[in-house]
Order: structure tokens, then C-alpha cells, then sequence
């Protein structure tokens, strides 16, 4: 198996890293939401729509990265979606205490992913439409 580029690592290992599409208004009204919350900076927020370079490391194509929200926990595991979500959450106050309980209700969150699946499917063929999805590369 061929070594991988070493991945910039975050300021801090133990921070989990949340990949977003900041081309998105609706992910960039969203993800500016909860860096908001993040006063604490406990979250690595990496914009893929500026650098999707760090995407590789992880084995994330850029398709996959742009319909679906990724993060990457602190110990290395990665999630999408709304498990992705739930990660998000529990390291963010307020949020906190919601990420915690669904966190121990994995089939509350995968319902919960069933619903994500359809708005991410939105989202992506309106970025479609804005010519987003077969980028110059």
C-alpha cells in the first residue's frame, strides 16, 4: 500500500477536524454557526472549498467531501453525515449535552442520517446547478 503525504496536523492532536464546502452559503451559515460557539477553538474547521489538499491523507475524494460533511474524531476515526454532526457537537458548548446523548443512540443518529442524506442531495445538485461539481482541476 503507498504511503500516504504526511497530513498537516492541527495545532492541537486533540481536536477532532471538521472538512466543510465554505462555497456553500448554506454549509458557510452553518459551519460560521458553530465557530462561533467554538470559542474554545476545539475544532480543526478546514474549508475544502479554499484547500482540499488534506482531503487525500484521509482517503476522502473531493466528490465525497462536497456531499457530505466529514470530521475526523481526535483518535483518527473518521464520520459523515450526521455522525459527523454528532462529533461536531460534542465538542461545542450548548451543543454539548445533545452531542453526548445521541452520541450513546446510534440508531437515533442514523435516522437522523437517513434525513441529512436528503437535504445533502439537495445541496449538492444546487451546487450542481452553480457549476461546482466538475470543478477545473
Amino acid at each position: 500500500m503507498p504511503e500516504r503525504d504526511p497530513e498537516p496536523q492541527p495545532r492541537d492532536p486533540g481536536r477532532p477536524i471538521v472538512f466543510f464546502d465554505g462555497g456553500c452559503p448554506l454549509c458557510r451559515r452553518e459551519i460560521g454557526h458553530y465557530q462561533r460557539l467554538d470559542t474554545a477553538d476545539a475544532i480543526d474547521w478546514r474549508d475544502i472549498h479554499a484547500d482540499a489538499a488534506p482531503l487525500a491523507h484521509w482517503g476522502i475524494t473531493w466528490d465525497q467531501a462536497m456531499q457530505r460533511m466529514h470530521a475526523i474524531s481526535p483518535g483518527g476515526r473518521m464520520r459523515s453525515g450526521a455522525f459527523a454532526f454528532v462529533l461536531v457537537w460534542r465538542h461545542l458548548p450548548y451543543y454539548r449535552w445533545l452531542g453526548g446523548v445521541l452520541h450513546r443512540l446510534p440508531p437515533i443518529v442514523w435516522l437522523m442520517d437517513r434525513v441529512y442524506n436528503v437535504i445533502a442531495r439537495y445541496r449538492w445538485r444546487s451546487r450542481c446547478d452553480d457549476g461546482v461539481c466538475h470543478p477545473d482541476r
